[in-house]
């Protein structure tokens, strides 16, 4: 029986494969077509959305599908306008929006530019969506049969749930970063190829240069990565000190020259995000607001085959936070595996290091079926400590999801060794636990059209130089979609007041992450007449002074909105009777000066 591979055996695979000057014909045209399966499955994942991508949006969250619009059309004015990539001044006019503090995602969006130039950042959406699911698991399965298992079965197997498992499909309903974790694999990989001699200074630049591309596409999923890294080698060390003690400092030279590439390459941008306007710390939300159910652990996910989106509901805090739901069968496999697996010491301290972010997304007090138990964890102490707090806690089960995958690999290719009737057994178990998750397509909706006014280019003649574009309601988190949209699929040509994007609450006085811009009195004015319909009266000079503040060019009531007609009444108090011009009614704002 093939003993499972241990890190020193992962090291000999490694050599083995670097002495091969190339890989037999049928071992080419099996990897070309696990790599166009892995894009065909994912392409009908998305299948509804790429029905039309620029009219049609994520129903699973299409706040977040409208943010990363966002993220697009910034791209786009940064490589077809000369924008400035950390900064935009097209969102929150007059004080923009700090794009390093934000998931800007410029690692894709800025080479996607011209598809979201030419096609519109809808395609770009869908694109980056289905890419991310196929090209997350493909990258697993290229690292998994290079130089992990022998078997291309459990590669694949191990790249398929990587790619497409709950947590995955979950995020694909809105969460373009998320989704987009092919950089993680090979981040893995060549840290595990640090304790190999030599590999020093090579290792250590290419390690750095992953890192500061995974940093332009999501900081959360290296932030993880970086935890069960530094868990899995500390395990590692705990475990086998013998055989760790010899690659040590090698090992700690090459952290430390990837430590130095990265550093020097993310120098500014870091400091920009943390440091420069539009910076923010900690999140709109306290630690137990999102935490994982232990429940959901045996569960499925409302985008699986076997799924129910009104039961899993209560055991998940949205549609793009299914983060474990491995169904009842699929968590004994896991365990299964596990347990097989034991007795590698590299691959239990893999383990071990998944169970940790597991606990870890459990938050503060354990939670089960919605009940909050009160019974205290070890997050608690530290859900405050800096970084960690940017975090939403749910999503570091992200990890052990991930982990599960690589484990499942390798016990499928430590059960090519079994005896036939164990073999048929194990077999048997991974049909059940599998074919219940298979992903249904993501649920889309109709976003709304836009009118002739913006298509024709009517607006222009309205927005003068240094003004912007009004619509109402306003650009904000959950109530003003539609005027965000609009403005992303135009590509951001005209400003706008407002939005849906990550920054201070009230600064100076308030530096807490906010979903949206500070309150002021026309913004809090017309999302309570959108959320109840009720018409106050109308403090006139302050609606004006607002408008000025936002230097509004012109006000545009978005046709088709909640109670449009009271918000209507709210306008013509404040600015009197509307123009009809392409299909909406505008209010031109006269300049003060």
């Amino acid at each position: 029986m093939r003993p499972v591979r241990a890190a020193d055996e992962v090291t000999e695979k490694a050599a083995e494969v670097a002495e091969k000057a190339g890989r037999p014909a049928r071992w080419q045209r099996v990897d070309t077509w696990v790599a166009l399966g892995f894009a065909l499955f994912a392409t009908l994942v998305t299948i509804q959305l790429w029905i039309d991508p620029n009219g049609r949006v994520l129903a699973g969250n299409d706040d977040d599908h409208g943010i990363f619009l966002f993220m697009l059309a910034h791209a786009e004015r940064v490589v077809f306008d000369g924008a400035a990539p950390f900064f935009s001044d097209r969102f929150n006019v007059p004080v923009g929006v700090n794009m390093m503090a934000n998931t800007s995602i410029l690692a894709l969006a800025i080479p996607l530019a011209p598809v979201t130039h030419f096609l519109g950042g809808g395609v770009t959406v869908a694109l980056l969506v289905t890419g991310g699911l196929g090209g997350t698991a493909f990258a697993w399965y290229w690292v998994l049969s290079r130089h992990l298992v022998d078997s291309r079965p459990a590669a694949w197997i191990g790249g398929a749930w990587c790619g497409f498992a709950p947590a995955m499909i979950s995020h694909a309903n809105g969460h373009v970063n998320f989704v987009s974790n092919y950089v993680l694999p090979f981040i893995v990989w060549q840290v595990l190829r640090l304790r190999e001699p030599g590999r020093v200074r090579r290792g250590g630049v290419i390690l750095g240069l992953l890192i500061t591309l995974q940093v332009f596409i999501n900081e959360e999923a290296l932030l993880f990565t970086a935890l069960t890294l530094g868990l899995m080698a500390a395990g590692y060390a705990a475990m086998a000190w013998s055989e760790a003690r010899l690659v040590w400092k090698h090992f700690s030279a090459g952290i430390g020259v990837a430590a130095l590439t990265s550093g020097v390459l993310l120098a500014y941008p870091l400091w920009y995000q943390f440091f420069a306007p539009g910076n923010y710390h900690g999140q709109p939300f306290e630690p137990t607001a999102y935490v994982t159910d232990v429940a959901s652990l045996g569960w499925f996910s409302r985008q699986a085959l076997a799924g129910n989106a009104a039961l899993t509901r209560n055991l998940s805090v949205s549609a793009t936070e299914d983060n474990t739901f491995f169904g009842p069968v699929g968590l004994v496999m896991v365990i299964v595996a596990i347990v097989m697996l034991w007795r590698s010491v590299a691959l239990r301290s893999t383990a071990i290091a998944g169970l940790v972010l597991l606990v870890m997304s459990f938050g503060p007090q354990l939670r089960i079926f919605g009940y909050d138990t009160g019974i205290p964890l070890p997050f608690g102490l530290i859900s405050h400590v800096p970084v960690i707090d940017l975090v939403s806690v749910t999503r570091f089960a992200m990890v052990p999801a991930a982990v599960a995958g690589v484990l499942l690999a390798f016990a499928v290719d430590r059960a090519g060794s079994f005896a036939p009737k164990r073999r048929r057994l194990f077999w048997i178990g991974m049909v059940l636990a599998l074919v219940p998750l298979i992903p249904k397509p993501l649920p889309v909706v109709q976003g709304d059209p836009m009118p002739p006014f913006l298509t024709e280019g009517t607006w222009r003649s309205y927005v003068a130089d240094g003004k912007t574009l009004v619509t109402v309601p306003l650009p904000d988190v959950t109530s003003g979609r539609t005027g965000q949209r609009w403005a992303t699929l135009n590509n951001l040509d005209y400003p706008t007041p407002r939005g849906y994007f990550m920054g201070p609450a009230d600064p100076p006085a308030d530096d807490t992450g906010s979903w949206q811009a500070p309150h002021r009195y026309t913004s809090d004015l017309l999302w309570s007449v959108r959320e109840y319909g009720y018409v106050p009266a109308v403090d006139r000079e302050r609606f004006l002074a607002d408008l000025d503040f936002w230097r509004a060019g012109v006000v545009v009531l978005i046709p088709g909105s909640r109670n449009e007609a009271s918000l209507r009444s709210v306008l013509v108090e404040a600015l009197g009777e509307p123009q009809s011009v392409g299909g909406v009614e505008l209010w031109p704002v006269p300049s003060n000066g």
